[in-house]
């Protein structure tokens, strides 16, 4: 059964084996078919795509050919039955034919949904087994080695921000498994990436407080204060000064 990636480089995987399409353009409306999968993608919209707002004077014989070149890849692949077509010309535009459990970002997608329903019913377990399971699935950036046109580039966005979702989802199941030890260089090193997610800094905070690392929490938490103030001029959110004061309170009982 053929398969299709879009979490990473493109690839399409046949019994096992992934393949490449060395053509940039390609890999573009390839990704773009496959991200709107059952929908016609409008012909127009391929062209803005591939070129902005300077298509060529040809640019829709151009794009057959690309088509047409793409059709000849899966017909080496064996991605289609004798007589189909893996992508079919509609009157508006082109139309690919794929099972969308066949193509990474729906299953991705899937993964999560079902994780994070699981999590809000309080199977914390399962919930993280999916959500481990659907994070797994990503080798790099979404659309790695396509440099994305106008409308890939809105689709390359909201993947990356479901992906930053889903990770948070799958640090709340991990949460609350007691796993706040295994989690703590993991948060720093997102805490690092992402400077001004607070949510990050509050489960790095939270963490180091449930491991009784007070002093490094407490240090977290001024790093984040600094980070907010010097570079946007604002204070932390109500949430993360309440954790704050919780964590000096502990402090005081100690005493």
């Amino acid at each position: 059964m053929a398969s299709f990636r879009f979490l990473g480089p493109v690839e399409i995987v046949v019994d096992g084996r992934a393949h490449t399409l060395r053509q940039h353009k390609l890999r573009q409306i390839l990704a773009l078919l496959a991200l709107r999968a059952g929908q016609i993608v409008d012909t127009d919209l391929l062209i803005q795509e591939l070129w902005a707002e300077q298509p060529a004077k040809n640019a829709r014989t151009i794009l057959h050919t690309y088509v047409y070149q793409l059709r000849k890849h899966a017909e080496r692949y064996g991605l289609c039955r004798q007589g189909e077509e893996l992508v079919e010309t509609r009157t508006a535009g082109y139309l690919l034919r794929a099972d969308r459990a066949a193509i990474d970002v729906f299953r991705f997608d899937d993964l999560v949904r079902r994780g994070r329903l699981l999590l809000q019913a309080g199977d914390a377990g399962q919930a993280a087994v999916l959500l481990h399971e659907a994070l797994d699935m990503w080798s790099g950036r979404a659309l790695a080695d396509v440099l994305p046109g106008p409308v890939l580039n809105g689709h390359v966005v909201a993947l990356e921000e479901q992906r930053l979702c889903a990770l948070q989802t799958r640090i709340e199941a991990d949460m609350e498994l007691g796993g706040h030890r295994e989690l703590i260089p993991e948060l720093r090193l997102l805490v690092g990436q992402h400077p001004y997610n607070e949510w990050f800094h509050g489960m790095l905070i939270s963490a180091l407080g449930r491991a009784n690392r007070r002093n490094e929490a407490l240090d977290a938490y001024q790093n984040l204060r600094r980070i907010l103030d010097e570079e946007l001029g604002l204070a932390p959110s109500p949430a993360i000064q309440e954790l704050h004061r919780e964590l000096l309170s502990a402090g005081m009982a100690h005493r």
